[in-house]
């Protein structure tokens, strides 16, 4: 299942990650641009490839995963992209629901890459994985993902105040 095609939109396709997606992952997560809305300070490379090499060993089940996102121009890894089972605060997926994330390397920011990759996404979980909730959760200092979400439909659904961070936590659910 390594190469084969999950998703596919006008400039991106999304597959599983393979080990040849090691260096520009590890480069992505020692950026601290990058970093900065997604947990804090950079990985380094030792913490940045056992990470990867968990997520080979992790099972995709139901097509929930975060895949590996390829722009299609240049035929190279440049982040990745999801809708990932949903846990409860017991670390239980939740049935019918999942969590969308889009991480994308900063030289691609700004082109609608996010935003194309996230409307492919929300359009695959609700349509072709018939779920009836996704969720996300977005630093609140992070403006340009909050534009993204907001652009493909999701909706505020409440925020989390923290000491050291906050969050806005949205949702979408299928149009009845």
């Amino acid at each position: 299942m390594a190469n084969d095609v999950i998703l596919e939109t006008e400039r991106l396709y999304f597959r599983a990650h393979i080990l040849a997606d090691l260096d520009a992952y590890c480069t992505m997560e020692a950026d601290p641009d990058f970093r900065r809305y997604v947990g804090g300070l950079p990985r380094r490379r030792e913490e940045a490839e056992q990470k990867f090499k968990d997520g080979l060993s992790q099972p995709i089940i139901d097509n929930l995963s975060m895949w590996a996102m390829v722009y299609k121009p240049e035929n190279k890894y440049i982040g990745r992209c999801g809708v990932y089972p949903h846990f409860n605060s017991e670390s239980r997926p939740i049935p019918g629901e999942g969590a969308f994330g889009v991480y994308l390397d900063k030289a691609y920011w700004g082109m609608g890459l996010a935003t194309e990759a996230g409307k492919a996404f929300i359009d695959f979980g609700l349509n072709q994985l018939k779920l009836h909730r996704i969720v996300t959760a977005i630093d609140t200092r992070n403006d340009a993902s909050v534009h993204v979400i907001e652009k493909i439909g999701f909706k505020l659904h409440q925020i989390e105040k923290g000491a050291l961070r906050s969050f806005y936590h949205y949702i979408i659910e299928p149009k009845s």
